[in-house]
């Protein structure tokens, strides 16, 4: 290659590089893309056991936090809550923390392997996955777990409901004071401060200057020119009528009239 075709080539690419970049610069969309939960490898679809005073299942025998609740799988990672249909598979971000969170005491792990609730004994009821998904909604609106040995814990009542909401707002202070939570609530809060969109001054420009200026003076124009062109026409034809009417009819009348009455009158003496 020459190095006229090398200087050719060179400015044709120069160009390219200061063309190409404008259009694509209309609009930067800044998007943080969430990371997925990794998977959690099961052998076997996993049991589960429901925690008392709630209709919350749990897997009990891993380390992760894993619950069904309401025909969803939830699942709390790095701060960030996700959900799915799927128990290994399927994790979609949720952008809130699941209501039926601060019901689930944190110490459940302990009772689960100490088979006891609160000083009761504990007979938990694990669970099949595939009989869970066939009846958890049945069981819910049945109210199964009251009526059939308060969730397997003897001789046990339940908390009264203002003791349960004060439990609610006591574990809500306390997983707010996570450092993993909070972490996540800084990010959140810098997300929403920063625009998602960022458009040309270009584009902004232009819009207000379009179109509607330049109709109205054109009807202002129009209307003027047709009020002078109406009178102009009109007034010469009606002056001309007014002076030929009485130049053609008054000499008719003055001659003939009287030259027949005076030779009659001197005929007849």
């Amino acid at each position: 290659m020459s190095t006229r075709q090398k200087l050719l080539f060179g400015t044709m690419l120069f160009a390219l590089v200061i063309v190409v970049p404008i259009p694509t610069m209309a609009a930067v969309d800044i998007h943080i893309s969430i990371p997925l939960p990794p998977p959690i490898v099961f052998a076997a679809p996993p049991g589960v056991i429901v925690i008392p005073e709630t209709y919350v299942y749990v897997v009990p025998d891993i380390d992760v936090d894993l619950f069904f609740w309401n025909g969803w799988w939830w699942r709390l990672w790095e701060g960030r809550w996700y959900r799915s249909h799927y128990y290994n598979r399927g994790w979609g971000y949720y952008n809130n923390v699941p209501s039926f969170y601060f019901d689930v005491d944190p110490g459940w792990r302990g009772y689960y392997r100490d088979h006891n609730w609160y000083g009761h004994r504990w007979n938990y009821e694990r669970i099949p996955n595939q009989r869970l998904q066939q009846n958890w909604r049945s069981w819910q609106n049945n109210r199964r777990w009251e009526r059939r040995g308060t969730w397997g814990v003897q001789s046990y009542q339940p908390r009264p409901q203002q003791q349960r909401q004060e439990l609610r707002q006591q574990r809500q202070q306390q997983y707010q004071q996570r450092p993993e939570v909070q972490q996540q609530q800084q990010q959140r809060q810098q997300q929403q401060r920063q625009p998602q969109v960022q458009k040309p001054q270009g584009q902004q420009q232009r819009q207000p200057q379009v179109q509607q200026p330049r109709q109205q003076p054109q009807e202002r124009v129009q209307q003027p020119q047709r009020q002078e062109q109406r009178p102009q026409v009109q007034q010469p034809k009606q002056q001309q009528q007014q002076r030929q009417q009485p130049q053609v009819q008054q000499p008719q009348h003055s001659q003939p009239q009287g030259k027949p009455e005076g030779g009659e009158g001197e005929h007849r003496k």
